[in-house]
């Protein structure tokens, strides 16, 4: 079976946050919005890690939910 790859992207100020992960990684992905909002070296704010952190979280539920409709149909 393979495993999907999401992406999830900011632009900000010229800068630009991109991130991958799996199903298996979004958690260690949610702690390290977390660790770089608290970054005061980064342009990166916890308004911006809040944004990032629902987009993943409505990227797995709408894996969850496709695979669930696959099986379904099967």
């Amino acid at each position: 079976m393979s495993r999907s790859v999401n992406v999830v992207a900011m632009v900000k100020d010229g800068e630009r946050f991109v991130f991958l992960f799996d199903a298996e990684s979004a958690p260690q992905l949610l702690q390290t919005f977390g660790h770089y909002a608290a970054d005061p070296e980064l342009n990166f704010t916890w308004y911006d890690a809040a944004v990032l952190s629902q987009r993943v979280r409505q990227l797995q539920a709408e894996a969850k939910k496709s695979t669930t409709s696959f099986r379904r149909s099967a």
